[in-house]
This record gives structure tokens, C-alpha cells and sequence, in this order.
């Protein structure tokens, strides 16, 4: 059984950076896609970044294109999301999800089809 636990949220002033990690045990993400997903008080599960465990696809979100870069370690056992220049709406409890499916770089992840989650890190963007 597939299981995620990620760490690294915090609180950051505006313009600040963090690095989240999702740690996988059990089976390899090779066989996964890994997801970020985060939700905001009040507002629905938002997927933003994917990344292909058989060939490194990613897809990225307009809304944080250019700012986040999601990367895995050479095991793929670990899966990293870095955070670069928050604002405040980029505050929300951050997830990480598997799924047996492909990222396609097309298609943003939809949580429905993610089995295995992580149990999320606060991430509090503020001055």
C-alpha cells in the first residue's frame, strides 16, 4: 500500500520561498503519477502540478507557472514541489496525491482521479 506524507509548509512573507517534500513508501512512484493539489478556506481542492512516474511529464498551472517547480529524487521515492515568490493567495493546505494514471502536460489533475494522498502541510503566505 502506497503511502505520502508530506512536510515543509510554513509561514513565509510575500515574495519568500519553500520547498515542500512528499515521501512515498511501499511501492515506487515509477509506477504513479504524483500530483500537488492545494485547497484554500472555502474553496475547492485545486490541482496545480503533476509530474509522470514513467517518463518525467509535468504539467504546470497558470497560476503558478514559473514560480513552482516540481522535481523527483533519483529513487523516485521522494517527489518535491519548490515554491518561489508566494503571494498571499497562494495560501491553502498543500497536498500530494498518486494515482495510476499518465501526466500528460495537457491536462490538469483532477483529484477524483488520485487514490493515494498525503495528509497536507499548511502553507501560509503573510507579512
Amino acid at each position: 500500500q502506497l503511502q505520502l506524507v508530506e512536510s515543509g509548509g510554513g509561514l513565509v512573507q510575500p515574495g519568500g520561498s519553500l520547498r515542500l517534500s512528499c515521501v512515498a513508501s511501499g511501492p515506487s512512484l515509477d509506477h504513479y503519477s504524483t500530483a500537488w493539489f492545494r485547497q484554500a478556506p472555502g474553496k475547492e481542492r485545486e490541482g496545480l502540478i503533476c509530474i509522470s512516474g514513467s517518463d518525467g511529464s509535468t504539467y504546470y498551472a497558470d497560476s503558478v507557472k514559473g514560480r513552482f517547480t516540481v522535481s523527483r529524487n533519483n529513487t523516485k521515492d521522494r517527489v518535491y514541489l519548490q515554491m518561489n515568490n508566494l503571494q498571499p493567495e497562494d495560501t491553502a493546505v498543500y497536498y500530494c496525491a498518486a494515482g495510476n494514471l499518465y501526466c500528460s502536460g495537457y491536462v490538469r489533475p483532477n483529484p477524483s482521479r488520485y487514490g493515494y494522498w498525503g495528509q497536507g502541510t499548511q502553507v501560509t503566505v503573510s507579512s
